[in-house]
């Protein structure tokens, strides 16, 4: 088992949510909410619009997002829907726990992985930075789902 870290669609409420609850994929938990220890930019990129925490750590705000115990099975998927390791690369980070579902709490910060990338255009540096992401939120740079792509 591992703790995941998520800060985009796959968040509860978002457009790629179904794929951690769907069990031919494997077991996803959730376990609680929090936010990166480290600041990272976050930002809405490309023609789909799609949410990515760029790997500068040190660079713009604690994101939020949430921790899910995921097995092997679940992992090994996740790394496929992320396109690991061209697109996304899975790396261990610090998280701060601000919520925590169970009997057991983690203490102050849990290590989790998480998706993010370092490949990418030069230009998504200087896109606005976003503490947390709703497909539906204020910047208006709506998510195309991968059924819709052409």
């Amino acid at each position: 088992m591992a703790l995941v870290f998520v800060y985009g669609t796959l968040k509860q409420g978002q457009p790629n949510h179904e794929v951690l609850l769907n069990a031919a994929h494997g077991s996803a938990t959730f376990r609680g909410r929090g936010h990166t220890a480290e600041p990272y930019p976050l930002v809405i990129a490309g023609e789909h619009n799609i949410p990515r925490l760029l790997h500068l750590p040190g660079w713009g705000h604690c994101v939020a997002g949430e921790i899910y115990t995921v097995d092997e099975q679940m992992l090994h998927f996740l790394d496929d829907f992320e396109g690991c390791p061209n697109m996304y690369q899975r790396t261990a980070v610090q998280v701060a726990v601000l919520e925590w579902e169970g009997e057991d709490s983690p203490g102050d910060s849990v290590q989790c992985f998480m998706y993010s990338t370092a490949t990418y255009a030069p230009e998504w540096v200087h896109l606005p930075y976003h503490d947390s992401y709703d497909s539906e939120g204020p910047h208006g740079l709506r998510y195309n789902p991968r059924e819709n792509r052409s």
